[in-house]
């Protein structure tokens, strides 16, 4: 009886390590304009994961941000659409020891919390929003 057990949870854990991964998504229909998002305050030892569209059922769907423990030594790559020959195609965010370079521009992260300094409304994390900020990359300032 245990041999005929433990055959059968080898053979569905074979199974199950042999799926296939999520497989692309091209689409003909570009996504709409990211939503503004409100980031909650930063948490100690997490980073912020921004909402992206996803495509769901024939069309896109909003899916909201959230925090994700943080990877020491790796950087947040974000879920991106990129358009190739009139079509989109879905590139989910990832981990990776390498900072995002898109067109040879560096992502620019410069607090670590998965925002692109484009978007992000208190890059130094004081709790100071950026446009009222006389120094907002420098969040050792007294």
């Amino acid at each position: 009886m245990r041999k005929t057990i433990l055959a059968l949870l080898l053979a569905s854990s074979a199974t199950a390590l042999s799926l296939p991964a999520a497989a692309e998504i091209y689409v003909n229909i570009a996504p709409p304009a990211p939503r503004y998002e409100v980031v909650p305050a930063p948490r100690a030892g997490y980073v912020w994961i921004p909402g992206f569209w996803d495509w769901r059922g024939n069309h896109h769907v909003w899916v909201k941000g959230h925090y994700e423990h943080e990877r020491h030594g790796y950087y947040w790559h974000p879920n991106r659409w990129v358009e190739n020959n009139g079509h989109y195609v879905l590139e989910r965010g990832r981990w990776d020891k390498e900072r995002f370079v898109e067109n040879r521009n560096a992502y620019g992260d410069r607090d670590h919390d998965g925002v692109p300094n484009r978007y992000d409304r208190d890059r130094d994390n004081d709790g100071v929003p950026n446009r009222y900020d006389r120094a907002p990359d420098n969040p050792h300032r007294q």
